[in-house]
């Protein structure tokens, strides 16, 4: 059937598309077929975000990252509990960069205030006289308080709920979405049974680019054909598959069959908003491997994605240790990011410039799920307004140096990589030839 370029973001082409088909059609892509009637998306860009794993957050360190440019800290109580808390202290507006944490209790650089894990201030009287605050020094004091955001731990991840507003007392934010919802086990992935790889990388571009380009399967084959060790990734293999839409109040998925064995999957991928996308090779339930992205809007035009790579083979930690697996891993994930990552900068450019807009991109009927995305993106945007009170600052990167170190961006923790694979490879080989010569 001949391809259509269409808007779905506008509701006449979007009506048209779906007129001729039945509920329950499945969706092909050399074909045009489409599931009517389904539930649209109830999460927006407000939500749970995965914002670093679980190990990132040593002992009384702070780790400094940012969403949608509001500047924010982690770090552990002395509870060990989870704090995220906005970088700024609420007695001058300094950044808590170059403070200290000890106990659970933070300290501004600037005059030294302290913060316990609750948020109030401990040495107030340190900071301030009674007599230069016009004998309101209760009312005062109570303004000197941390504003928070909620946290959670689940599977590694350290998770914020990205709210309207930080609050001083965290009963005041309200979740819509559990973060049951981003759990593995809730998404039929049981992922006790793998063990898994990771690595973390930064981007200065559109976070919403980066997930369209995750959400595109064709593209692979394309620009990492030569890169992912899988016989099926390559030019040759373009139109061989089927595909179906899900559409779920919680999630988008797209699923690929194999088109001469209908009933077996080759990817499936699932998006659940705002920001974690799930890539398993094959149906869940049987997947040697599932991978799981989730992509954190930095601010404008900076992201990061955190990159977890589950799998079912080669779980033997000596054996990976010998092959150095997970250096090997390291450097083919940096290599496909790197890959990705001009096409991602000319995109956002090209958009920021005016010379492209995402409503008016024209979409094959393959691009199906990269639909579905824009038009939810584009109403979830207008709805909550992330970027509201931050337009002002999105042009300054005072806090680049200080969030953005991973690859492609910054390439140091690349090229330590490769040197480790160098070195390992050298000491494996030398050592048995030193072994064998002091013994004849």
């Amino acid at each position: 059937m001949e391809n259509r370029q269409i808007n779905f973001f506008k509701s006449k082409d979007f009506n048209t598309v779906l007129k001729p088909f039945k509920k329950g059609t499945v969706v092909k892509i050399d074909s045009f077929d489409i599931r009517e009637n389904q539930k649209e998306l109830n999460i927006g860009l407000f939500g749970w975000y995965a914002i670093c794993p679980s190990k990132e957050l040593k002992k009384n360190k702070l780790y400094y990252f940012s969403l949608y440019d509001e500047p924010l800290v982690l770090y552990r109580d002395e509870n060990k509990n989870v704090r995220c808390i906005k970088n700024i202290c609420p007695h001058r507006g300094a950044s808590f960069f170059g403070g200290t944490l000890s106990g659970g209790v933070i300290t501004c650089p600037y005059h030294g205030a302290k913060f316990s894990s609750g948020g109030s201030c401990q040495n107030l009287d340190r900071i301030t006289c009674r007599h230069i605050v016009d004998n309101n020094y209760d009312n005062y004091a109570k303004r000197i308080h941390l504003s928070q955001y909620k946290t959670s731990e689940k599977n590694g991840y350290i998770f914020v709920h990205f709210s309207k507003k930080s609050e001083t007392d965290l009963n005041n934010i309200n979740e819509d979405t559990p973060v049951s919802n981003y759990e593995l086990y809730e998404n039929g992935f049981a992922h006790k049974d793998y063990v898994f790889e990771e690595v973390l990388v930064d981007f200065k571009c559109d976070w919403s680019r980066i997930i369209e380009n995750h959400l595109d399967i064709l593209h692979i084959f394309w620009v990492h054909g030569d890169t992912i060790p899988d016989k099926d990734v390559n030019k040759n293999v373009l139109v061989s598959f089927n595909q179906k839409i899900n559409i779920n109040p919680k999630y988008i998925e797209s699923i690929y069959y194999y088109k001469n064995d209908p009933t077996k999957e080759f990817i499936r991928i699932k998006y659940i908003p705002p920001g974690r996308i799930l890539i398993y090779k094959g149906d869940p339930s049987s997947s040697r491997y599932l991978q799981v992205l989730d992509h954190i809007p930095l601010g404008k035009n900076k992201a990061r994605v955190i990159v977890r790579h589950y799998r079912k083979f080669l779980q033997n930690k000596l054996l990976n240790n010998l092959l150095l697996f997970k250096e090997t891993q390291r450097k083919i994930f940096y290599k496909i990011f790197d890959e990705d990552y001009m096409i991602l900068k000319t995109q956002t450019y090209n958009h920021d410039m005016g010379f492209i807009s995402k409503d008016e991109i024209k979409l094959l009927g393959e691009d199906r799920i990269i639909n579905y995305f824009w038009k939810w993106y584009k109403r979830s945007e207008d709805n909550d307004k992330p970027w509201k009170n931050n337009n002002k600052t999105q042009n300054l990167d005072v806090y680049d140096k200080v969030i953005l170190k991973y690859p492609p961006e910054i390439k140091k923790l690349e090229i330590a990589n490769n040197i480790d694979i160098i070195r390992k490879t050298i000491v494996r080989f030398a050592a048995p030839l030193i072994f064998f010569m002091l013994i004849i």
